[in-house]
């Protein structure tokens, strides 16, 4: 069966003489049966510019992403709105998708006229009952009501509403949990996976919350920098993470013993300086600052994903881009 995404080679970077390289080089694939697949890393590590370029919203500087097969950045209008039907996005800020100036019904309203869902009014609003009550929303405390008069919450299942009447095949959710509240974000992650055990819906998460990757469990993609480090199950790389920045990014996770203090600050041990001088371009490890296990080679040539053996014999597919595993 083919792939449902692939990401290949992507590239994107900003600036003229001073330059961005917000992505360098990723590459992964998306099934075509139902999963979920977190992006994770800190602020800056190409997160959200991946999600835009997949949702042909940024053009990238090099590289491709492929829908079914079919470079995105080469359709035609027909396929265009095919595509828009089947990939849909959640973004972060549950307060700026609304027009403060319409009430929460336009949303499911707009959806249900653009793609014909429904041929009469009462077909409508049985439709957008559905949609709500699917992403445990009780519609008399939503429809007619305007967007401030919603909580986080609230607005955040209503864009997943919105993506239930869609019915698509990928949802691509930019932190869509940053902004909610503790108590709901357990919500909102369930109903992600409902949608994909009972709908056969996908999703690429993206996130900086290393706990709710956890949750949602599937495969997990390490970045940084622009550059995958570590990708796997992701049971298997919270429980043993191979690439020095993959570990010292999963031990910065807080813990709940109040005796043990969060080390905010993600620095690891002294800058190698013998290595500091040979290399300041990006031919190199870009982790080798702060790595503990840096070596010469570190700062001499890009690392590149590479297969490594795990003790878990239920995972096969953890690569590291890391030259201790050569």
């Amino acid at each position: 069966m083919n792939d449902l995404l692939v990401v290949e080679g992507l590239q994107q970077i900003f600036g003229g003489r001073d330059r961005t390289h917000a992505v360098d080089g990723v590459s992964f694939r998306i099934p075509a049966e139902p999963t979920i697949i977190s992006l994770v890393g800190e602020s800056g590590s190409g997160k959200s510019t991946i999600a835009r370029i997949i949702l042909g919203l940024l053009h990238p500087t090099a590289g491709r992403v492929l829908y079914e097969g079919t470079d995105i950045f080469t359709r035609d209008r027909k396929w265009n709105r095919k595509f828009r039907g089947e990939v849909q996005a959640v973004f972060q800020d549950p307060y700026s998708v609304y027009n403060p100036v319409y009430k929460a019904d336009r949303v499911l309203k707009l959806v249900i006229r653009k793609f014909g869902l429904a041929k009469t009014k009462a077909e409508a609003e049985m439709l957008m009952d559905e949609a709500l009550r699917a992403v445990d929303l009780r519609p008399e405390e939503v429809l007619g009501r305007h967007p401030h008069q919603l909580s986080g919450g609230q607005r955040q299942r209503l864009m997943l509403a919105r993506v239930y009447l869609m019915r698509p095949r990928l949802i691509i959710a930019d932190e869509p949990v940053s902004m909610i509240d503790a108590g709901m974000r357990a919500s909102f992650l369930n109903i992600l996976l409902d949608f994909r055990e009972t709908h056969g819906i996908s999703t690429l998460f993206i996130t900086h919350d290393l706990s709710t990757a956890m949750y949602l469990g599937g495969e997990i993609i390490v970045l940084y920098q622009g550059r995958i480090m570590e990708r796997g199950q992701t049971r298997g790389v919270m429980d043993d993470p191979q690439h020095p920045y993959a570990q010292l990014l999963i031990s910065s996770i807080p813990t709940p013993d109040p005796r043990r203090r969060w080390e905010e600050d993600l620095s690891a041990g002294p800058l190698a300086e013998a290595g500091a001088g040979i290399s300041s371009g990006r031919d190199r490890c870009l982790f080798a600052e702060r790595c503990p296990a840096v070596m010469e080679k570190c700062w001499g040539a890009r690392p590149h994903l590479q297969a490594v053996d795990v003790d878990d014999a239920a995972e096969t597919s953890r690569h590291v881009a890391c030259y201790l595993y050569s």
